[in-house]
C-alpha cells in the first residue's frame, strides 16, 4: 500500500484536511461576529414581537417559540437551528422571525437538547416530535397545517433532512410537511464521524446509516430546496450537491441553490433578509408549495 492511500482517511482527504472541512469557523473569519448577531437579533425579535412559548414534550428543552402572523390560517415556517449538534438554542434562533411575520407567515423556533445532554438520534427524534406536535395543533394556534414548511441551517439542516427520512418511532407521517429548506448541512455522517467531530458524535455504524439522509431519500415526501454558499467547505458543498442529486434520481422535487459570495455563517443571515436567498426560498414554499 502506498503512502498516499495510507494518508487518505476519507475520499481524498488526509486527517488534517478532513478535520478542517468540518470546522466551518476556520473558513469564515466573521463567524464569531455572526454567531453573536444570532443572539442579539433574536432578542430584538422577542422584544418587538409577541411570542408564545409552547411545550411539545416533557423535556426542559422540548420547547417551541411561536411568533404569530396577523392573519388567521397563514402558513407556518418552522426553524431548526444549527450549532454542530452541541450549541445554540431557541434564544439564538429567532433572528428571522420579524421578516417572516412581516410577510404574513407564522414563524416557529423548534428547540431540542444538544450533545452532551442528548445524542444525535435523540435530537432527530425530538425534531420529529416537535414537527408532529405543530402539525396536530394548528387549529388551536391559528396557522395552516397544510402549509407547514421546515427550514434548517448547518446541523439543523441535517436534523431536518434526517427527521424527514429516518425510520424511527417518531417518524413524520407523509403529508405532514409541505416543503423543506436545508441550508449548509451534512447529509452523510460517515465523513463527520471520521473527522474530529466523531469524538463527540460517537455513533455506531448502524446509526451513521440510519441518520444519513442522503442514503434514504426515497422516504422524503415533500419538495426540498437544498442550498449552500460558495464559500462553504469542500465537504459541505459536496453534501448539498449529493443530496440534491439523490433526490432528483429518486424522482423527488428538489432545487439546488449555490449562493455566490456567502460563507457558512453569512448564508444563514439571508433567512432574515426579505431580499435574501433563504428567505425567498422559504416564502415560496410556504405560499406556493413549489421549489
Amino acid at each position: 500500500m502506498n503512502k498516499q492511500s495510507v494518508d487518505h482517511v476519507f475520499l481524498d482527504y488526509d486527517q488534517a484536511r478532513l478535520d478542517l472541512n468540518y470546522n466551518q469557523s476556520a473558513w469564515a473569519p466573521n463567524a464569531g461576529e455572526i454567531i453573536a448577531w444570532y443572539r442579539s437579533a433574536s432578542l430584538a425579535a422577542h422584544e418587538r414581537l409577541q411570542c408564545r412559548n409552547l411545550a411539545y414534550g416533557n423535556g426542559p428543552l422540548e420547547r417551541i417559540d411561536l411568533f404569530a402572523a396577523r392573519d388567521v390560517n397563514a402558513p407556518l415556517v418552522v426553524y431548526v437551528h444549527g450549532g454542530a449538534w452541541r450549541s445554540l438554542n431557541r434564544m439564538d434562533s429567532a433572528f428571522a422571525a420579524e421578516a417572516f411575520v412581516a410577510a404574513g407567515v407564522n414563524f416557529a423556533v423548534l428547540d431540542f437538547a444538544s450533545i452532551p445532554d442528548a445524542r444525535l438520534p435523540d435530537m432527530v427524534g425530538q425534531v420529529q416530535r416537535g414537527i408532529g406536535w405543530l402539525a396536530r395543533n394548528g387549529g388551536e394556534f391559528g396557522y395552516d397545517v397544510g402549509r407547514l414548511v421546515v427550514v434548517g441551517h448547518s446541523s439543523g439542516a441535517h436534523l431536518v433532512a434526517a427527521a424527514l427520512s429516518a425510520a424511527t418511532d417518531n417518524q413524520i407521517a407523509p403529508g405532514t410537511v409541505s416543503g423543506a429548506v436545508c441550508a449548509s448541512g451534512a447529509y452523510d455522517l460517515e465523513g463527520a464521524m471520521l473527522s474530529a467531530r466523531g469524538a463527540y458524535l460517537q455513533l455506531s455504524s448502524a446509526e451513521v446509516d440510519k441518520f444519513s439522509p442522503v442514503r434514504h431519500v426515497e422516504r422524503i415526501g415533500c419538495p426540498m430546496i437544498v442550498a449552500c454558499g460558495d464559500g462553504e467547505t469542500d465537504e459541505y458543498r459536496r453534501h448539498a450537491k449529493a443530496l440534491h442529486a439523490g433526490l432528483i434520481e429518486a424522482g423527488k422535487a428538489s432545487q439546488f441553490i449555490l449562493a455566490g459570495g456567502q460563507n457558512h455563517f453569512e448564508f444563514s443571515r439571508t433567512l432574515a433578509d426579505q431580499d435574501g436567498i433563504l428567505f425567498r426560498a422559504g416564502l415560496d414554499l410556504a405560499f406556493n408549495g413549489i421549489c
